[in-house]
């Protein structure tokens, strides 16, 4: 845990699993390179760049914005608020300068199907590609997934360039890599290191076991695809640590398996239905373990279990350790979510659970996870809790009962924003603001949305009740 810092997670681009199968026509077609060729013991990419690189794009976004009354200039005070406020004068919408922001992208298939990242080309009134001989193409976003970062572009275009997709899970730290993207809009420009490591948790409630590099990733690479030594992309280059919103040494990209699952579910429904158990878990450490008569710390222990969950409904219970689910060994509790997400509502997987000293199979079959609109974020303040970067739920009449609470909200995920800043966690509990019980998401959204300054917020973690600062903007 990075603790009492101010390390920033700065998306890579603020100028701007499966396999997507036969359908794609084209994916992987492109040519492997040799065996990297060395001097002096160096790595030579001058192969890798000119075969791969012609499949590497450059997108720039146009985003074009509208200012309401309410971003006028105008205050309570000001003769003309009082002027508009008093007469109902309605004020017509002004239009202000498109926004350009730029990223990079890579072909998948010959027929036009681009990967790229989500921020890259969120709320794009237009989406322009351009490739290395100077072609450029309108594109049609087919779809993005805000949780894993993926977006899938569409041009109309037949034989073009595609890049070769790799394995991930053959990656090793330590290996050479090297990343191909327009960083402040200068087309195909080549950087390179190593693999630092890999799945790699982030703290911003992501689904994705990222791939960490040490190579010089900056605004406008977002998008751009990671390759191996051999020219096979292993990942998107999607986040960055940084204090300054510049490279500082700490890249991150979403593997490819992950990526183009996401793109064919984009491609065949729109968007990614990911599965759900209803349950809130914890990490297993060393004395856990020791309690619970584990051999070592590994799983992910269930705190609590929603009522009418798929998880009860299986027979899963507070204080049980998932072991695996659907043949993966669970080693860290953040894999737990991970394997659930990418199963489809409706499928049955089975799960190894380790409950008083014995092993325990249980099948749950696992529900939808409700639609991104319903996730709070900083940039989304109208959803519930949106302003803390939290996405919380009412609990349960059993939840409550078992709690010893009459009410309050639990955190189901957190994201990058002042509540992850503040130190609140998944899984605690919000029981008041400023001494205002919280019943309910609208309840805490109210609360937010008129405070500001330092608030005290009142949080159950661990059947313990404390006050933990939180500064609002």
């Amino acid at each position: 845990m990075l603790k009492n810092k101010t390390l920033a997670i700065a998306l890579a681009a603020t100028l701007g699993a499966g396999a997507l199968g036969s359908h794609m026509g084209g994916v992987g077609v492109a040519h492997a390179a040799p065996e990297a060729t060395t001097s002096r013991g160096l790595p030579d990419f001058s192969y890798l760049v000119e075969t791969q690189g012609p499949a590497v794009v450059n997108i720039t976004v146009t985003q074009r914005r509208r200012q309401s009354a309410e971003q006028l200039p105008f205050r309570p005070g000001d003769p003309m608020y009082e002027f508009f406020r008093r007469f109902q004068i309605p004020i017509p919408e002004i239009q202000t300068p498109p926004r350009q922001s730029m990223g990079s992208g890579f072909i998948i298939s010959s027929d036009g199907y681009i990967l790229t990242n989500a921020h890259v080309v969120a709320d794009a009134s237009e989406v322009t590609v351009k490739l290395t001989d100077k072609r450029e193409f309108k594109a049609k976003v087919i779809g993005s997934d805000m949780r894993t970062d993926v977006a899938l572009l569409k041009v109309d275009a037949t034989n073009l360039p595609v890049v070769k997709i790799g394995d991930p899970d053959k990656l090793r730290v330590g290996e050479w890599v090297a990343a191909i993207g327009s960083p402040f809009g200068l087309e195909n420009s080549v950087t390179a290191g190593i693999v630092s490591a890999k799945s790699r948790s982030l703290p911003d409630g992501s689904y994705v076991p990222f791939i960490q590099t040490d190579v010089a990733i900056n605004p406008g690479n977002s998008g751009g695809p990671l390759f191996t030594m051999n020219g096979e992309v292993v990942g998107i280059n999607s986040q960055i640590y940084s204090r300054t919103g510049g490279y500082m040494g700490l890249s991150f990209s979403i593997p490819i398996d992950v990526a183009m699952k996401v793109a064919d579910d984009l491609r065949k429904y729109g968007k990614v239905e990911r599965g759900r158990m209803g349950v809130t878990i914890q990490s297993v450490n060393r004395e856990l373990a020791e309690s619970f008569g584990l051999d070592r710390p590994r799983g992910a222990l269930v705190s609590s279990v929603e009522a009418g969950s798929p998880a009860e409904k299986a027979g899963v219970k507070p204080g049980d350790i998932i072991l695996s689910a659907s043949g993966r060994a669970i080693e860290e509790s953040a894999d737990l979510p991970r394997i659930v997400g990418e199963t489809r509502p409706g499928e049955t997987i089975p799960m190894e659970v380790w409950r008083n000293g014995e092993k325990l199979n249980i099948k749950v079959t696992v529900a939808r996870m409700p639609d991104d609109d319903q996730t709070a974020s900083p940039e989304t303040p109208s959803a519930p809790g949106g302003k803390l970067g939290i996405a919380v739920r009412a609990l349960t009449p059993e939840e409550r009962k078992q709690a010893k609470v009459d009410g309050g909200v639990v955190i189901e995920r957190i994201g990058p924003g002042p509540a992850a800043s503040a130190g609140l966690r998944q899984g605690d509990v919000i029981l008041a603001f400023n001494n205002a019980p919280v019943n309910s998401p609208e309840d805490l959204a109210k609360l937010t949305a008129k405070a500001k300054g330092v608030v005290a917020v009142l949080v159950l973690r661990e059947n313990s009740r404390i006050y933990v600062p939180i500064t609002l903007k």
